[in-house]
């Protein structure tokens, strides 16, 4: 409450009581699936282009080595080639996959994530002079020798240091630092001072360039030190590195820092080669390879990695079939509540009956599964190949998302790209199919091949489109992530008319926008606050409880003509 004390004019600013809303994104897809390199736990990477894809995880996988597990990077690039603009990927690898790593030594390079991908990789480490100043005078204490130094700055307790005199190198370690004055581990020469104006006696902070090569991709890190009580300790310098990490044994000696770090002693730098890695057997992987395992933040893997981040709203495992991964998919979309699945059909299911045997195992409103598989040109085998159509329906959800919005039906929409399709369908059969939840991709004449059907894989006919449940999911998750503002606020009428006045702008802004059935907003949507939605035992413990009513937006799915005989007049 602002105070008057003093007579004059005062310009206060409130709130209205109105809080704007934004709708949460809708268009970003996570993947999952084996990949040539990138890491197979902590948080999924998140992507904005195929490019992006390559420089984090490699390129295409061999049909030869990877058979059924090879789709993830082809489907990436579909999502993107359909529309899609952002996506996180989760890598997983086969249990006996090995990361490369150096020979044993004082200093060890292991690569960050398990593959062949890292035999390739080199590092080397090169000498550098952190710093360099003189000493002007040598003083005697009860702990020894004390040394002034001109300038003490990048001279730290625990440095490995060097005294250069008339080319002769001395290698020592400062123990103590008080003002300009030092303490070493071993006692210099009597006349180590030198106050001339160019000094031939030097004292220098030893420490090291890390370069690591792997393909085109270079990280560098300069002026490393090996005192592992400074924050530029090498053993340390690579905690963000994409490529690489190390592990020192050095010991307590003191001499020539390649020399400790593994390098013969004169040698200009250290070259060192890693090797042993390897990409693991396809036998052993299983469903638990994608399904992942929940160790905690910045430890899961598979699909469980996805619990890391709160901005997908699309999932898929590309090309797995396996009703088990299918099964922990749906599972975590529907834990969250605010994701939706893409599933593949198995590309041997090509018949009506193999397909609804498939999606016998399923009913959910979460998850939308699709069938055949599309034809589309493998760079990595130089002819068109067949691949599970998530990718590409997933791009097609985000363009769909992007052009027209989450309500419109991601359904008669084109599959760039595609030039066929594994199976090809006819009318009937799709009339089959659609009914129970199966989506199929269809080539029709002078149209193009389409996606041409937008049926989740449940029973409930409230939930049978794919529109209209991931239109729930983005106004739940809109209304969810605007009203935090109302956390901890007084429970009263206030609060009630706020809240209900937030919702009620947000769901006219969707309803104009088309996402919602009705010409007026009481045909489209109702929020309601208040007594009749509360028990005072509500209110008193705390909970405000705002009950909406939705119409949504169903698509015309079956637009239907009725054309009849006109007979003309005698007259």
């Amino acid at each position: 409450m602002a105070e008057y004390l003093a007579p004059g004019v005062y310009v206060e600013e409130f709130d209205s009581g109105v809080k704007a809303m934004e709708g949460v994104g809708t268009s970003t897809a996570g993947f999952v699936g084996l990949a040539a390199r990138g890491p197979v736990s902590g948080r999924p990477v998140l992507l904005t282009s195929f490019a992006d894809y390559r420089r984090r995880f490699g390129g295409y996988l061999s049909e030869l080595e990877y058979g059924g597990y090879r789709y993830l990077p082809n489907c990436v690039e579909q999502f993107f080639t359909n529309g899609g603009s952002t996506c996180y990927v989760m890598r997983v690898a086969p249990e006996n996959a090995v990361a490369a790593k150096s020979a044993d030594g004082p200093m060890v390079v292991t690569a960050m994530d398990p593959g062949t991908w890292a035999n390739t990789m080199l590092a080397f480490v090169t000498r550098t002079v952190r710093a360099r100043t003189q000493i002007l005078s040598i003083q005697d204490s009860t702990n020894g020798k004390q040394y002034q130094l001109k300038n003490t700055a990048g001279f730290r307790a625990g440095d490995l240091v060097a005294f250069k005199e008339n080319n002769q190198i001395t290698y020592n370690q400062i123990t103590s630092v008080n003002g300009q004055l030092v303490t070493m581990a071993e006692p210099l020469s009597e006349d180590a001072a030198d106050v001339s104006l160019v000094p031939q006696k030097t004292l220098e902070a030893c420490g090291v360039d890390l370069v690591i090569l792997w393909d085109d991709i270079q990280e560098s890190y300069t002026g490393c030190s090996l005192n592992p009580s400074t924050s530029d300790y090498l053993g340390d310098a690579l905690v963000k590195s994409t490529m690489a990490k190390i592990t020192l044994n050095l010991e307590t000696k003191l001499d020539d820092p390649l020399v400790l770090l593994g390098a013969p002693p004169e040698s200009e730098s250290l070259r060192i080669e890693l090797s042993g890695g390897l990409n693991g057997t396809m036998d052993a992987v299983n469903a638990g390879t994608f399904n992942g395992v929940d160790n905690g933040p910045g430890k899961r893997t598979g699909i469980e990695a996805f619990q890391e981040i709160s901005d997908v709203s699309i999932m898929a495992v590309p090309g797995i079939t396996d009703a088990n991964v299918q099964a922990k998919l749906i599972a975590h979309c529907e834990g969250l509540i605010s994701r939706f699945a893409v599933l593949d059909a198995p590309q041997d299911a090509t018949s009506v009956n193999d397909l609804n045997e498939h999606k016998s195992a399923y009913d959910t409103s979460y998850a939308a599964l699709y069938a055949p598989w599309v034809q589309v040109f493998d760079p990595s085998l130089k002819r068109p190949t067949f691949l599970p159509p998530s990718g590409s329906v997933c791009g097609i959800y985000a363009r769909t998302d992007i052009e027209r919005g989450v309500h419109k039906a991601p359904a008669n929409e084109v599959v760039r790209g595609c030039t066929g399709l594994s199976v090809t369908y006819n009318t009937a059969e799709q009339g089959k199919l659609n009914p129970n939840g199966i989506n199929l991709i269809r080539a029709l004449p002078g149209q193009g091949i389409r996606v041409w059907g937008a049926r989740t894989c449940s029973s409930d006919g409230n939930w049978k489109y794919v529109n209209v449940r991931r239109l729930f999911i983005f106004l739940e998750e809109s209304i969810r992530a605007n009203t935090n503002w109302a956390v901890f606020e007084p429970n009263d009428e206030g609060l009630w008319s706020r809240v209900k006045g937030t919702i009620t702008l947000f769901l006219e802004t969707q309803r104009r926008n088309g996402a919602l059935m009705g010409t007026t907003p009481e045909e489209a949507y109702y929020v309601d606050v208040g007594r009749n939605t509360m028990s005072q035992d509500d209110i008193l413990n705390g909970r405000l409880i705002c009950e909406i009513g939705v119409a949504p937006v169903r698509p015309a799915e079956f637009v239907i003509f009725r054309i009849t005989q006109k007979m003309q007049d005698a007259t």
